[in-house]
């Protein structure tokens, strides 16, 4: 029996492995900075990002990471105050990302002056540039991650 639980134990480390992180790990004075697009309406993509933003930021350590989330082009719906979702979950969970301090959202102004959208329409601390696709070419060269999930 014991060599059995021997023999298990063995076989789970092989499969259950932990990330290993680069150097220098991340922390307070040297976080991981990443930047996801909200370019779309559709609502299982928009759930995917801010799925994948809450997982980076629930690994890391909210203290440990910087995420910039830029909606652009039709994915500015996701942050509008009144979005019409069919899935009422997905502005909880937006509203509840937005609650991570090292969680900023960020607005592109060209897409609202496309969509006729007043700044007074967003959700409260959303950010607004002027090109969302800028913004993200910017962070990249300042050391941003471009995730697109």
């Amino acid at each position: 029996m014991k060599k059995l639980l021997v023999l298990f134990m063995i076989l789970l480390s092989f499969v259950w492995s932990e990330t290993e992180l680069t150097e220098p790990k991340p922390s307070m004075l040297n976080p991981r900075k990443f930047i996801f697009p909200i370019t779309s309406a559709d609502e299982d993509k928009i759930s995917h990002v801010l799925s994948s933003v809450s997982n980076v930021v629930k690994f890391y350590g909210v203290d440990k990471c910087e995420v910039i989330i830029v909606a652009y082009s039709k994915g500015i719906k996701s942050v509008l105050k009144e979005p019409k979702f069919f899935d009422k979950d997905i502005q909880k969970r937006l509203k509840s990302v937005m609650m991570y301090d090292s969680v900023e959202f960020i607005a592109c102004n060209n897409t609202m002056k496309t969509y006729e959208i007043k700044e007074k329409e967003l959700l409260k601390d959303v950010n607004v540039v002027t090109a969302g696709i800028v913004e993200i070419i910017e962070r990249q060269l300042d050391g941003y991650i471009y995730v697109r999930p």
